[in-house]
C-alpha cells in the first residue's frame, strides 16, 4: 500500500492464543465468543502482525513478533505451532536484516519485540545490526523493573542486550521520528504502549498497538483485562475513534488478521472494513 511516499506493508510473525475471558475483560463470554470461537483451552488465536514502512534512505520495522528465543514450554503455554515467520516474510519482501534502519516497538511484551534479538551461542545479539530500536521511556523503565503483575509479559532478553550496544533509542509521549512517522503514546495497556502514524499530510494510517488490539476492541467497553490502564484506553478510544473516521485513516491492527481497513460507525456501533493493499 501507498501512504504518499511510504511504502507500507503488513504481515504476521505468526499466531499465539491468549485465554478469551482475558481478551475481552469484562464483557461476557457468551458475547466475545460469537465474534472470536475460543478452543477447549478457552484461547482465542490472534496474529502477531508486523509493520514494514519503506521511503528514500529508511527502512522501518515496527514490532518483531515473540522471535526465535521462546523455550517449549512457552511456546505450549501460548499456543505457538509454527516458527517465527519475521525473517521470512522480510525476506520475501526483499529486505534483509542488516537492511532495516529503524525497529518501533509498540511496547515491550514478548509478542511485540521477541524477534528483536536472537541466541549467537551463548550471546543475545540485535537481530537488526544496523538499526536503532525506539521504545518510550516510560515503556523502558517498567520492562526494565517489572513488578509482580507484569513481570510475566516483559522478557528481558527481547531489549536489555540492546542497551550495552547503544541502539536503544528512548522517546518521550509524542514525536516525529522519521518525517512523516508520528509515535503517541497512550497509556492504557501500559504506561508506555506507543500508536504509530504514518503520513504524508493527506493520508494516513494508524497501526493502533496493543491499544485497540483488534477490530473485536471497537466497542467502547471491549477493553483487555491485561490493560493496567482500562479506564484510561476507554478514554483514549472516545477521542481516537471518531478522529480516524472523520479524517479517514487506513488503520492497521496487532493482533488481528494482517489487514489494512478503515473505520465507521453506523447507528453509534463501530465497524472496520478491509481494504486492498
Amino acid at each position: 500500500m501507498r501512504i504518499g511516499r511510504f511504502q507500507v506493508e503488513i504481515f504476521s510473525d505468526g499466531i499465539f492464543r491468549l485465554d478469551g475471558g482475558a481478551m475481552f475483560g469484562v464483557v461476557p463470554k457468551v458475547l466475545w465468543e460469537k465474534q472470536k470461537p475460543a478452543d477447549e483451552l478457552n484461547r482465542v488465536p490472534m496474529d502477531m502482525c508486523c509493520l514494514l514502512v519503506r521511503d528514500a534512505g529508511h527502512v522501518v520495522l515496527v514490532e518483531t513478533g515473540a522471535g526465535p528465543k521462546l523455550s517449549d514450554r512457552q511456546k505450549r503455554n501460548f499456543g505457538i505451532d509454527e516458527p517465527p515467520r519475521l525473517l521470512g516474510e522480510l525476506a520475501r519482501r526483499g529486505v534483509r536484516p542488516d537492511e532495516v534502519t529503524l525497529v518501533v516497538n509498540t511496547h515491550l511484551h514478548f509478542d511485540h519485540c521477541g524477534g528483536n534479538t536472537y541466541r549467537d551461542g551463548d550471546r543475545v545479539v540485535a537481530t537488526f545490526p544496523r538499526a536503532s530500536y525506539a521504545f518510550q521511556r516510560l515503556e523502558w523503565l517498567d520492562a526494565t523493573a517489572p513488578n509482580e503483575r507484569t513481570r510475566a509479559s516483559y522478557l528481558a532478553d527481547d531489549f536489555a542486550p540492546l542497551e550495552a550496544s547503544g541502539k536503544v533509542e528512548l522517546v518521550d509521549d509524542a514525536v516525529e521520528i522519521l518525517p512523516g512517522i508520528r509515535l503517541d503514546r497512550i497509556q492504557g495497556h501500559t504506561r508506555g504502549t506507543q500508536t504509530v502514524r504514518v503520513s504524508d499530510g493527506r493520508e494516513t494510517l494508524f497501526f493502533s498497538s496493543d491499544f485497540m488490539p483488534d477490530r473485536h476492541h471497537l466497542p467502547l467497553p471491549w477493553i483487555p483485562s491485561q490493560d493496567l490502564y482500562p479506564l484510561d484506553t476507554l478514554a483514549a478510544k472516545k477521542v481516537i475513534l471518531p478522529r480516524a473516521i472523520e479524517e479517514r485513516w487506513v488503520v492497521a491492527f496487532t493482533h488481528d488478521l494482517p489487514r489494512f481497513g478503515r473505520i465507521s460507525e453506523q447507528e453509534g456501533k463501530y465497524r472496520f472494513d478491509e481494504i486492498a493493499e
